[in-house]
């Protein structure tokens, strides 16, 4: 392949960087690409380039005080006939253009042109990390907070998730409960001789469902929760009463709760009485806006529009560090994942004209 120019302008780099494939656990050739380019900006030697794994990260350090992380993931989902990329209409469509190649592609432009630039306001680190779009235990930038945290530390982190062009600030938690309802198996001819443990868990359901969702308010921006049934299962044989039956169950929580604050309020909510189990199957925190902190508050000045993020993202991996955190890129996040996967190239432009502007405009 050829060799990525990391100067050549966002649209351009977003074309280059959907155009090496990088589906999850397979994304050596562009991170191999992306080191190589990396380490040959001027200014930035060798011992501020780091490699683990498929995740490369790199950092200016030129004591300017406060210091600006830009996070994006490398991998992609499977690729569905979408490589290389195509342009329709000032669209960009292919595998990773909206999730989240543009962003990744605005963030490695602008630390290497910003990385040696006079005007540039805030120290900079970049992280192009490995497997985001797979189970948590697989995840790049979670694997660096482990090994080097110190890579995770800053002013402010952005994350260039989709967020057509605007900010979408923090996120909410979400933790997953398997309820499994438990009853005594019988043909159903002779029913009344079992205990059915699939109509146990209609009283469940019907709790659940009428969940009233609290909204929160955090610095502006709202965050609703959500408590809703995922799946059901209960089956032995077509003429037989079930003795187990199961409803996984997600909240999706406001940061200002504690995953294990949420899971309390999820077991007091179902009030589950005898003939049920409730396993906790997964959760992860949410990550507060944090606007109020200088750096973040002259972002949203630049940029203007804020929202709340409405769903789990990597910004809540900075949360636990005290690093306010915002998810900012180009593309509507509607597009992430499908076969017509695409981005309006002026909104890849418009969001690195915002962020340049930013990243050279000293702090009140």
């Amino acid at each position: 392949m050829n060799p990525i120019d990391l100067t050549s302008d966002p649209v351009s780099l977003t074309a280059a960087l959907v155009d090496v494939p990088s589906p999850s656990h397979h994304e050596k050739q562009l991170a191999d690409a992306v080191e190589t380019a990396l380490r040959t900006i001027p200014g930035i030697p060798d011992s501020q380039v780091i490699r683990r794994g498929d995740t490369v990260a790199a950092a200016t350090r030129r004591g300017l005080g406060q210091r600006v992380i830009l996070a994006g993931h490398l991998d992609t989902v499977p690729i569905a006939g979408n490589v290389p990329h195509r342009m329709v209409d000032g669209n960009m469509h292919g595998c990773g253009t909206v999730d989240m190649k543009s962003g990744l592609a605005v963030y490695l432009h602008l630390f290497a042109t910003l990385a040696g630039d006079p005007d540039l306001a805030f120290d900079l680190t970049v992280i192009a990390y490995a497997c985001e779009e797979v189970e948590s235990r697989f995840n790049g930038l979670g694997h660096l907070a482990v090994s080097d945290p110190e890579w995770l530390q800053g002013d402010l982190a952005l994350l260039g998730e989709p967020s057509n062009g605007i900010i979408e600030a923090g996120c909410q938690g979400t933790l997953r409960v398997k309820i499994t309802a438990h009853g005594a198996r019988a043909h159903s001819a002779r029913s009344w001789l079992g205990d059915n443990a699939a109509h146990k868990l209609a009283a469940v359901v019907a709790r659940v469902a009428a969940y009233e969702a609290r909204s929160v308010d955090i610095d502006g921006c709202v965050y609703r929760e959500g408590l809703n049934v995922v799946r059901l299962e209960s089956f032995v044989a077509n003429n037989t009463i079930p003795d187990e039956a199961y409803a996984m169950v997600n909240f999706r929580f406001a940061p200002d709760r504690s995953p294990e604050e949420a899971y309390g309020h999820v077991v007091t909510y179902l009030a589950l009485g005898e003939g049920f189990t409730l396993t906790l199957e997964d959760s992860a925190p949410g990550a507060l806006p944090g606007l109020t902190q200088p750096a973040a508050a002259a972002l949203i000045g630049t940029v203007g529009e804020v929202r709340g993020k409405l769903g789990w993202t990597d910004v809540a991996r900075f949360s636990p560090l005290g690093v306010p955190a915002v998810n900012f890129g180009p593309g509507d996040p509607a597009f992430a994942h499908r076969k017509d996967e695409q981005v309006p190239v002026a909104q890849i432009s418009q969001v690195a004209a915002h962020l340049r502007k930013f990243l050279t405009t000293r702090p009140a």
